[in-house]
C-alpha cells in the first residue's frame, strides 16, 4: 500500500492524469481490438497497430523513474499481454478451444510476470497485488470477448464499464506508488 501524502502538487496531478489516461487507452484499445478482430473489420489491422502502441506510451512514462532497461522490460511483456489477447480471441472466434486454452495459460503466465517486475521495482506495489488486479483484468478482457462472440452485446458492453472502474484503480496504485516511492520529486 502506498503512504498518505500530506501535498498535492501540480507534478503528482499530472502523473496521475497521464497514468490514468494509459490505463484508460489500454482499456479502450483493447476493446475496440476486440470488436474488430470479432467481427472481421477492415480497420483490424489499424486498430491492432495502435493497441500494440500504449506499451511504449508507458514505458516512455515508466523510463524517468525506473530507467530505460525497467521501462523496456515493461514494455516487452505489456506487448506480449496484448498480442497474447489478440491469439486468444482470433483461436475463440475459430472455435478452437484447446488452442485457446493454452493461449489463456500463457496470457495468465505474462500476467504474473507483469507482476513480479512491478512487485520488485516500488516497495509501495505489492506482486500479489498487481497479480490479484491482473487477473480481474484478464477475466474481464475475456468475458468482453465471449460476449461478443455469443452476440450478448449488452452483458459486452457491461462489462467493459466494470472493467474501466478496475483498471483506474490500477491506474491509480500505479500513480500513487510512483509518487511514494519518489516523493522527494513530488511533495518537496
Amino acid at each position: 500500500m502506498y503512504p498518505v501524502y500530506n501535498c498535492i502538487t501540480r507534478s503528482s496531478v499530472i502523473l496521475m492524469n497521464h497514468i490514468r489516461m494509459l490505463w484508460e487507452q489500454h482499456a479502450a484499445w483493447t476493446r475496440m481490438a476486440i470488436t474488430s478482430i470479432v467481427f472481421g473489420l477492415p480497420d483490424e489491422d489499424s486498430t491492432v497497430k495502435r493497441f500494440l502502441r500504449n506499451p511504449t506510451d508507458f514505458a516512455h512514462a515508466l523510463s524517468p523513474f525506473y530507467g530505460n532497461i525497467v521501462a523496456a522490460g515493461f514494455e516487452k511483456l505489456l506487448s506480449e499481454h496484448l498480442t497474447i489477447a489478440a491469439e486468444l480471441v482470433k483461436a475463440a472466434k475459430a472455435g478452437d478451444s484447446q488452442k485457446a486454452a493454452d493461449i489463456e495459460k500463457r496470457w495468465y503466465k505474462n500476467a504474473d510476470d507483469i507482476a513480479a517486475l512491478l512487485g520488485s521495482i516500488n516497495p509501495y506495489w505489492s506482486e500479489e497485488s498487481w497479480r490479484e488486479m491482473l487477473h480481474e483484468h484478464l477475466v474481464f478482457v475475456k468475458a468482453q470477448a465471449v460476449s461478443m462472440l455469443m452476440k450478448d452485446y449488452q452483458k459486452s458492453v457491461d462489462t467493459y464499464d466494470k472493467m474501466e472502474i478496475q483498471i483506474l484503480q490500477m491506474a491509480d496504485t500505479m500513480a500513487n506508488g510512483i509518487i511514494g516511492q519518489f516523493a522527494y520529486y513530488f511533495c518537496y
